[in-house]
Parts: C-alpha cells; sequence; structure tokens
C-alpha cells in the first residue's frame, strides 16, 4: 500500500494514499466559534465547504506549524472501501464526505505492506484513530486511521444529516 508519511514532533506516521483526493498547500480556514480547538475551520473546495482539523492540535495540543511542508490533506471520510468503488445501494451507510486534515512535514510517500503493520500494545482509547505501527529502514512509523478520528458529536456537528439553510429575517 502507498502512504503518504507526515511528523509529529518528529516521529512519523502515515495517511493511506487510497483515501486522499488531494494534497493541497496550507490554506485559510474561516474558524467556527464554539467548535473543539483542533478544529481549524472551513474552506471552500469546488463549492463545497470542506471541514479541516488540525492534526498537531488534535495530537498534541499545538497548532499545526507554518512550515513549508506544512500541507492540507483532502481525504474522504465516511464509508469508503479504500481501493474500490461500493454501491451505494446501502441507505444505513454514511454518505462519503470531504474532510482536510493539516499536517506537519508531509515530504514523502512509502509503500509499505499490510503485513508489516503490528498493534502498538499500547491502548489509547482517546485517539482510536491512532492504529497500527510498522519499522522500515528510517525508524517507526504509525498508520493514522482517519475513519477513526471524530466521534459521533463531532460527525453530528461537521457533517449534519440535513443540509441547514440560512434563515434571512426579512421584515
Amino acid at each position: 500500500m502507498l502512504f503518504l508519511l507526515f511528523e509529529l514532533d518528529g516521529d512519523r506516521y502515515a495517511l493511506d494514499a487510497a483515501g486522499i483526493v488531494e494534497v493541497l498547500a496550507r490554506v485559510p480556514t474561516k474558524s467556527i466559534p464554539g467548535a473543539p480547538a483542533w478544529i481549524a475551520g472551513v474552506f471552500e473546495r469546488h463549492g463545497e465547504l470542506v471541514p479541516v482539523i488540525d492534526v498537531p492540535q488534535l495530537a498534541l495540543g499545538r497548532a499545526a506549524r507554518k512550515l513549508r511542508s506544512t500541507r492540507l490533506v483532502i481525504v474522504r471520510y465516511g464509508t469508503v472501501d479504500t481501493g474500490h468503488h461500493q454501491a451505494r445501494d446501502n441507505s444505513s451507510r454514511e454518505p462519503v464526505h470531504m474532510l482536510g486534515l493539516i499536517v506537519e512535514r508531509a515530504t514523502q510517500t512509502r509503500r509499505i505492506e499490510c503485513e508489516q503493520f503490528a498493534e502498538s500494545g499500547v491502548a489509547t482509547p482517546h485517539a482510536r484513530w491512532l492504529g497500527p505501527v510498522a519499522s522500515d529502514a528510517t525508524g517507526l512509523v504509525q498508520w493514522v486511521e482517519v475513519q477513526q478520528m471524530l466521534d459521533d458529536n463531532v460527525k453530528a456537528l461537521l457533517f449534519p444529516q440535513t443540509p441547514q439553510q440560512p434563515q434571512h429575517a426579512h421584515r
């Protein structure tokens, strides 16, 4: 499998490239007052608002640094089948949304076979998105499971079930 690698304070992490739609330079976001600090806001992509997660803020409690290698990675979030298109005839599945992830030092890709990953042996109930770990010539790399990043409350905040129409008072 192909992964996009990034770093959090010197530790390496991997995003499955099959779930990545686009990698952009960091773009300005519109903040969302009242949202958790790690929600950087939203930005417009092809006429659609895309919520953005600041991964260093989520993982380390600090905002992403403005480095040349800081990227906005657009990923598919929701019911996805990496590498294969799914039929959408199952109405119980949640729709696929676009989600932006701000990551630092996203400068390389690497092929790592699934079999190389093993559980870390450390339970992370508050960071379920931290997946198994693999070792390569450069050291350890941990798989980030994007589909585990948001709990139900945050999903409801970022992806409301029914589109909210702005209500303007005309008197």
